[in-house]
């Protein structure tokens, strides 16, 4: 199945979600060498790239310009939206996606966010600015409502879609849920049922069967994973393989796993420097040690070393079979 944004085609429709401090260059790249139809980057506050505030580390290596990557934006105010959507795409970008979902009250007190669920009149000038300040696809990824009293996805994206947004992405919970309990697909269908456009199921999928009731409960079009992702970075593909007969993956085990953890390693520090890079890597080799059930004393060495050789050393251990270990 393959999904057109324009003269962009995303096949399969398995997307890789936004993470912020998790869905860098270095794992973006790694989950599309394994197959996805398309990854997103972290989201990028647009007044903060366009006046180039330092620490905003996303500017810097946004991978634009990279085929089926799709950049994207934060923001409250249309001005900086628009001006950071011309500022991607001049920097090669073939899709921008505007975030309308994320909960976390450093965004939603600040107005963007999901918090734009309660003011849908400024969310669509926010989205209208964009659409009009590039040539480019411009999707959309939001959540079910506000809270249980709000439930306006429906609406907002049957009007996104006229303002001409060509996808959006629908977490089935509301911004007050954060990510407690399960997501509703069921209630995606309803923005299904509003419009035309291509809806990606999103929240809780961590399986090819998680996958395929989402579809089915909400007769999406395509599903976005996030969090199931972590520590498996052919997930996706994976799914991919089960639900639309892609490629079967190669998942590394014993040896070649020990060499993909310490390449994804390795490319985080020439991405982030030393310093940054070594406290970056712990949360993701910690995600590998989980997959990997590593004994607890190994991977505190591994998560507490500042010596990037030592930790490439101790990975050989921590990631082999326990039973290989202990003998």
């Amino acid at each position: 199945m393959t999904l057109h944004l324009s003269d962009k085609e995303v096949a399969p429709p398995v997307l890789l979600a936004p993470m912020a401090g998790i869905t860098d260059r270095p794992f973006r790249d790694l989950v599309m060498r394994f197959g996805a139809g398309m990854v997103v980057s972290e989201m990028v506050a647009s007044q903060e790239m366009v006046q180039a505030k330092p620490g905003v580390r996303e500017r810097a290596e946004l991978s634009a310009d990279v085929e089926n990557t799709a950049v994207q934006l934060a923001g409250r105010e249309a001005h900086w939206m628009a001006e950071a959507a011309r500022q991607v795409a001049d920097r090669g970008a073939r899709v921008i996606d505007i975030n309308m979902g994320c909960p976390a009250k450093k965004v939603t007190n600040g107005y963007s966010g999901s918090a734009l669920l309660k003011t849908p009149d400024h969310a669509l000038a926010l989205i209208e600015a964009v659409v009009g300040a590039v040539d480019l696809p411009v999707t959309l990824k939001t959540r079910l409502g506000w809270d249980d009293n709000l439930l306006n996805a429906p609406d907002v994206a049957r009007r996104a879609q006229d303002a001409g947004i060509q996808m959006v992405t629908i977490h089935g919970r509301t911004r007050c849920q954060f990510y407690k309990g399960h997501a509703d697909w069921q209630a995606i269908r309803a923005v299904k049922e509003a419009v035309s456009i291509p809806v990606i199921a999103n929240g809780d999928i961590v399986d090819t069967a998680a996958a395929r009731t989402a579809l089915r409960q909400s007769g999406a079009d395509g599903v976005m994973v996030g969090r199931g992702a972590q520590g498996k970075p052919w997930l996706l593909a994976q799914i991919c393989h089960d639900l639309y007969e892609a490629e079967t993956p190669d998942i590394p085990t014993g040896h070649d796993l020990i060499d993909m953890v310490c390449a994804h390693y390795q490319s985080m520090l020439d991405f982030y420097g030393t310093d940054l890079g070594l406290r970056v890597a712990r949360k993701h080799l910690g995600w590998y040690m989980d997959e990997a059930a590593t004994p607890a004393p190994l991977r505190r060495a591994v998560l507490t070393s500042r010596d990037p050789g030592e930790v490439l050393r101790l990975l050989a251990d921590a990631l082999s079979d326990t039973d290989e270990v202990a003998a």
